[in-house]
């Protein structure tokens, strides 16, 4: 493996910094107080628009899929680079740029598994930044870090029609209380009675508007409710008929699909993280030499030196542990780097969520206030500890697989 970056990727890196530091930052307060006079809380800030348009007029557009038809035509190592920027700011930036969960995933499931009617209605849109999507997974009343738990029925119509009708409730559903979310990925049972407990579960596409459908309330994440993100919601559906044509794939494919969506989507969630970091060690070291206590400047206190110490090996390690597992994505593919996914996805959260919790220290009240960023950045860490799957199922995979070799 190379650890230099390609001519292409500097090149990018270089677009983004100054992208970043000419518009995303300065846009951080401006879409806070344009918030504060929308109609609707979940309504976007016109200075994200201004973002969109921006970022598209100078290439720096759909960065995250490989697919050249569709996208930018990186690789994921010439991806790292750049999603580690956007985390920094993660409310602005990766909307700016269209490369924000959970439409990613969504664009990539379209352009692999998405017939070419669905591609047009749907992934053109999304491509172009017109709409906004949603996943639909996670159900509230079974532990769906087990996919084979999902209860949602997919039914063929008993009326001759060539319909599907949907029956369940799923929560947290990222993006769905934006306005501009239109369509719904859903995962639900349509051979709930089948052998194999992984070919139970299809996918289909459901638009919003769809009779039936009800987005019922938002849900919080540590109190905050993610509007830049569209919110996450509770969502039912009641009897909601969509044509069979919505299908994604085929019937029973629904597991295979959504491991395909899930790799691309751990590694990019991975990539903001320390981008994350690397804002909070910069926010540390500003407040450290800002502040005096007890006669001498924070900078100069043990404890804090070592905080500062250790985030900063800790984000060097993660970094190239992530960078090593784009790169195998890229060479063996996604079942090749199984393993430093799942490495990555354990370790990147959590030691994250560590360094944040070191830089809310720092700040002292300011670090729980809505002054700094330190707090919300903190929640959405934390919050991927449980997202794509819980540490503790992929540390169950992870151990198995090394205990396989000497069993």
């Amino acid at each position: 493996m190379d650890f230099a970056f390609d001519a292409r990727t500097e090149e990018l890196r270089a677009k983004l910094l100054a992208f970043m530091d000419e518009h995303v930052y300065p846009a951080e307060r401006t879409a806070e107080e344009q918030r504060a006079h929308l109609a609707s809380p979940w309504d976007t800030p016109a200075i994200v628009d201004e973002l969109k348009a921006e970022a598209r007029k100078q290439g720096l557009w759909n960065l995250f899929l490989p697919d050249a038809e569709h996208g930018a035509g990186l690789t994921n190592l010439q991806y790292a680079p750049l999603a580690e920027i956007t985390g920094r700011s993660p409310q602005l930036a990766p909307t700016a740029l269209n490369c924000a969960a959970p439409d990613t995933g969504n664009m990539e499931v379209l352009a692999q598994f998405g017939d070419e009617r669905q591609k047009k209605q749907w992934l053109q849109p999304l491509l172009a930044g017109e709409i906004r999507s949603a996943f639909a997974m996670t159900e509230p009343d079974v532990a769906s870090s087990d996919a084979t738990n999902i209860t949602t029925r997919i039914e063929r119509a008993s009326d001759g029609t060539d319909d599907y009708v949907i029956t369940g409730r799923k929560w947290y559903i990222s993006g769905a209380m934006n306005p501009d979310c239109q369509i719904f990925i859903l995962m639900g049972k349509t051979d709930p009675e089948g052998s194999d407990p992984r070919r139970q579960q299809s996918m289909v596409l459901v638009p919003r508007d769809a009779p039936g459908l009800e987005v019922r309330r938002a849900m919080r994440v540590y109190g905050y409710e993610d509007h830049y993100h569209g919110g996450h919601a509770e969502v039912v559906f009641d009897r909601v008929r969509v044509p069979v044509s919505n299908l994604i794939g085929e019937e029973g494919g629904g597991f295979a699909i959504a491991q395909a969506r899930l790799g691309p989507g751990r590694i990019h969630h991975c990539m903001r993280l320390i981008g994350m970091a690397e804002r909070a060690i910069e926010l540390m070291c500003q407040r450290a030499v800002a502040r005096t206590a007890f006669g001498k400047p924070l900078a100069q206190q043990g404890v804090v030196q070592e905080w500062i110490a250790d985030a900063r090996v800790a984000v060097e390690q993660l970094r190239l542990l992530v960078l090593k597992t784009a790169w195998l994505m890229d060479t063996v593919g996604n079942k090749g780097a199984h393993t430093e996914i799942q490495s990555i996805k354990i370790a990147t959260p959590r030691t994250v969520v560590g360094i944040l919790d070191q830089a809310v220290q720092l700040y002292g009240a300011g670090g729980v206030s809505q002054d700094f960023p330190l707090a919300e950045l903190w929640a959405a860490a934390r919050t991927l500890r449980l997202a794509d799957g819980p540490d503790e199922v992929h540390q169950r995979s992870l151990a198995r697989r090394e205990l396989k070799k000497y069993l």
